[in-house]
């Protein structure tokens, strides 16, 4: 006898899917709007007269805020529940990429960009703990797929703002920040529609709250911080100066292409992760291949400008997310599922904060030295630290 979509036996076939759908759509809420910025950071620059180091501290405030407001995401969790936190976190981001399109000065910018940074700092610690309690037999395959819309919603600023969106708004870079929060309240309505309620036992009268600061004694936290800072650091950083890199060397016409081509080729490793996912969880050697060609790319775009410059960023693109994907599945196979949360709070607390550091050094060589490819120096050490690094962790047995 055939069995009908509602019977028992297909109910948790039909949450998977439900589960995987909203896991990719609040994906790409991760940087949808952080993304909407590079492809405008020179008329930003021309407008408000800015330095290498200031444009540098703008786009170094998301990775800072990561690095603080994380922590209160794992909070939320705590204390509201993944839906309730999932939710708070994407009002935030829509309401403060709204606020980034107001008239104003770079101080006014710098402020709502940090009101948009942690609603998203906030989503950072949320998405592994989602992973973790919707997709519990598939861990793997889960961090996969929101990443890959993560990935995604990296790519769709970088391709259409500068042939389609800045036209359409009369080149008005205020306009577009405006238009790319959008498709955030969206998704916000989206999982207020649709994301499961959860059924938690209540707290007994008396009982301590649950736990949501890091645990700063285990070593765990300080090496994935390490770890997850690398490629962190070498991404935000290559966004922010691949613009004004190319823009000193008068290859304005580039700008579009390899933006676009950095976040576009992420997507064939997420594509290719989301196969094998199972198969690569914890171990060391993608870390130190996706160091080597991350270097290999970082010298292909600071002393091959031209032709091939595009294919450099996409290079560098795909090795930076494949480590990505595979160490944002390390603190949910890592941890106990109440310490999911607040370990990846800590983990983006320390490497986000690594990458400020990473792309305000590089903005100050570049200042300091008047070179430009100085800029790419700190880049090229968090290429080689990767590698680095996944050997250490073999060494703990935390990769294999």
């Amino acid at each position: 006898m055939s069995s009908s979509p509602n019977a028992p036996g297909n109910a948790g076939a039909v949450n998977a899917v439900l589960a995987g759908f909203l896991l990719w759509l609040a994906g790409n809420a991760l940087r949808l709007t952080i993304l909407a910025v590079p492809p405008i950071l020179a008329p930003i620059r021309d407008e408000f007269s800015l330095s290498a180091t200031e444009v540098a501290l703008l786009s170094a405030i998301p990775p800072a805020l990561f690095a603080v407001a994380s922590l209160v995401g794992s909070l939320l969790v705590a204390r509201l529940g993944l839906r309730h936190a999932l939710l708070g976190g994407l009002a935030v981001t829509a309401a403060g990429s709204v606020l980034r399109g107001a008239p104003g000065s770079f101080a006014t910018l710098l402020a709502a960009t940090i009101v948009m940074s942690a609603g998203v700092a906030m989503l950072q610690p949320i998405m592994p703990s989602i992973v973790r309690a919707w997709l519990p037999k598939r861990i793997g395959f889960g961090t996969a797929l929101y990443t890959n819309g993560l990935l995604v919603g990296e790519v769709f600023p970088t391709l259409l703002t500068i042939p389609l969106v800045l036209p359409l708004l009369g080149g008005s870079w205020r306009g577009s920040l405006v238009f790319w929060s959008a498709p955030i309240a969206a998704i916000a309505l989206v999982v207020w529609w649709l994301a499961p309620r959860e059924t938690e036992t209540p707290r007994a009268p008396g009982a301590a709250p649950r736990a949501w600061l890091p645990d700063w004694h285990k070593g765990l936290v300080w090496r994935l911080g390490a770890l997850f800072c690398c490629f962190n650091g070498i991404y935000f950083s290559a966004n922010a100066f691949i613009p004004i890199y190319l823009a000193s060397e008068g290859r304005h016409d580039l700008i579009g292409g390899a933006l676009a081509a950095l976040n576009f080729g992420q997507i064939p490793a997420s594509f290719i992760l989301l196969a094998v996912a199972g198969r690569m969880e914890r171990k060391a050697w993608p870390y130190i291949v996706a160091g080597a060609i991350s270097l290999a790319a970082i010298a292909g775009l600071v002393f091959d400008v031209g032709a091939r410059t595009a294919w450099w960023a996409a290079v560098l693109g795909f090795a930076v997310a494949a480590a990505l994907i595979l160490a944002l599945m390390l603190p949910p196979l890592l941890c106990k599922p109440e310490d999911v949360a607040r370990t990846a709070a800590g983990t983006f607390t320390l490497s986000y904060g690594g990458a400020v550091v990473m792309a305000l050094v590089g903005g100050i060589a570049w200042d300091l030295t008047g070179t430009p490819a100085m800029a790419f120096a700190p880049l090229a050490a968090g290429a080689l630290a990767l590698a680095g690094l996944a050997l250490f962790l073999r060494s703990k047995r935390e990769l294999v």
